[in-house]
């Protein structure tokens, strides 16, 4: 089969290799996936820079997570019935080295969930990390009916589905942008309000939103950069759910201010998800995708031989949407 893969840590252009792997074979509990689409992420990114050094200990990394596309063996212990299904995966490369960056990927069943007849392969390929990563952040503490949730970087990957999901919850949703094309984004997505995080003291603009009212969740995709202003906004026995502090990646925490308000702080990573919450959001990620419920936003389509433009994307920060590289192309 094809695949991109790499033997060494470095910059995309000089570390991914284009060529021929043996294909794979579905062992006991697996499905064996001819791959549609590959999504890229920044933790794909991140690992093969070399974020983890004993990634390589074992041999060569076929990278990516998520991806799409159709089922066409199963190993022993899976019904037949589940060959052609049309599949969205994920956690492909998580604990493992083979990815989704190839023709073909085999994984446990329950990574291979069913894709909607009514959601493309490239859809499908921003499950994974994008849309579960949200779910986890807005539902993980309770219901959010009701409530004032502040969605930082609104028109980010994540954002753009948090946003989504605690709107039609039943949400009070203020998003933040920096840019007007990128508050669209966030009010299209369903946001009610948009104050811009680039803005000096930007909590009292959150705070002008609610009429002086404190907000009840946060969630935010650059947790030591934005707590100073968090603080400014979130209430007593507030949540913080945060999956991201590129910015400053060892925050220092304002521990008795954050204990006398005491406050909930949610670090979430959608591999180490409890498998109940995983199954819970794929379920209503399947709902809602089949009721058209979730809008999408591919910001870039790349064929498979431009795999390292896609990694460089990603690590440039230029695009707000998922990447996505077509494996048939």
């Amino acid at each position: 089969m094809k695949a991109v893969w790499f033997e060494r840590f470095g910059n995309a252009a000089e570390s991914l290799i284009i060529g021929e792997q043996p294909n794979p074979v579905a062992g006991p509990g697996e499905v064996m996936i001819k791959l549609k689409t590959s999504g890229v992420n920044p933790s794909d990114v991140k690992k093969r820079a070399g974020a983890f050094p004993n990634l390589l200990d074992d041999g060569l990394v076929i990278p990516h997570s998520d991806g799409a596309g159709i089922i066409e063996a199963v190993g022993t212990g899976v019904s037949s019935e589940r060959i052609g299904e049309r599949v969205f995966v994920y956690q492909a490369q998580y604990g493992r080295r083979f990815g989704t960056a190839a023709e073909y990927v085999c994984l446990e069943s329950r990574r291979a969930p069913k894709l909607p007849d009514n959601t493309s392969f490239d859809v499908g390929a921003c499950i994974g990390i994008p849309i579960l990563t949200a779910h986890r952040c807005v539902f993980a503490d309770g219901s959010v009916e009701g409530q004032t949730i502040v969605v930082t970087g609104g028109a980010g990957r994540v954002g753009y589905y948090a946003i989504q999901w605690a709107k039609q919850a039943g949400a009070t949703v203020i998003a933040t942008a920096s840019n007007p094309a990128d508050e669209r984004t966030c009010r299209d997505a369903g946001a009610d309000h948009v104050v811009n995080h680039r803005d000096d003291q930007w909590g009292q603009q959150v705070l002008d939103c609610t009429r002086g009212e404190k907000v009840n969740r946060v969630i935010d995709v650059e947790f030591g950069a934005n707590l100073p202003e968090v603080l400014t906004f979130i209430g007593t026995s507030g949540t913080i759910a945060t999956y991201s502090s590129t910015q400053v990646k060892e925050p220092k925490l304002p521990f008795v201010q954050m204990m006398f308000m005491d406050l909930n702080l949610r670090l979430v990573i959608v591999y180490a998800m409890p498998e109940q919450a995983k199954e819970q959001a794929i379920r209503d990620t399947q709902k809602y995708l089949e009721e058209g419920k979730l809008q999408h936003r591919v910001a870039s389509n790349l064929p498979f031989n431009q795999m390292a433009q896609s990694h460089e994307l990603i690590e440039e920060g230029s695009v707000r949407g998922c990447v996505v590289v077509n494996i048939d192309q």
